[in-house]
């Protein structure tokens, strides 16, 4: 694989993502910010973090498979949450380890998260936007 991750000594190691990716492939790949749209463009999980951080992942997912990529490519993710406050985490991760498990991912890429005061329209809570390399 053209990515390596990896938690350096001296940072702590969280769970949820690796605090460095070294790449190595010949391609970027840039995925667009991702909501929670299904293919026609309706939104799914109106009011539901979890669901829509799924369903966002998913997408992510998708937009890898079109240039055959996988979540195992992704060099770093990017998160941003509608009114964040930190009791949201348990939520945003179950969304995520769901559309993991689904997925079939392996990996847990650097990861930022951003509180937003508001995203494109108002019904959607979470956007995710990838960067990965492909060889």
């Amino acid at each position: 694989m053209p990515i390596t991750l990896v938690n350096p000594v001296g940072l702590p190691k969280i769970d949820a993502y690796h605090q460095v990716s070294v790449a190595t492939g010949s391609k970027l790949v840039f995925i667009a910010g991702q909501v929670a749209w299904d293919a026609d463009g309706v939104t799914v999980g109106e009011g539901d973090l979890a669901t829509q951080a799924e369903q966002c992942y998913l997408n992510i997912g998708t937009a890898l498979a079109e240039v055959g990529a996988s979540l195992d490519n992704v060099a770093k993710l990017t998160v941003y949450v509608a009114d964040w406050s930190p009791d949201k985490m348990p939520l945003l991760m179950e969304g995520i380890t769901r559309a993991v498990a689904k997925l079939g991912a392996t990996s847990a890429p650097p990861a930022t998260l951003l509180g937003v005061a508001a995203l494109d329209v108002p019904e959607h809570l979470v956007e995710m936007e990838a960067t990965a390399v492909i060889d």
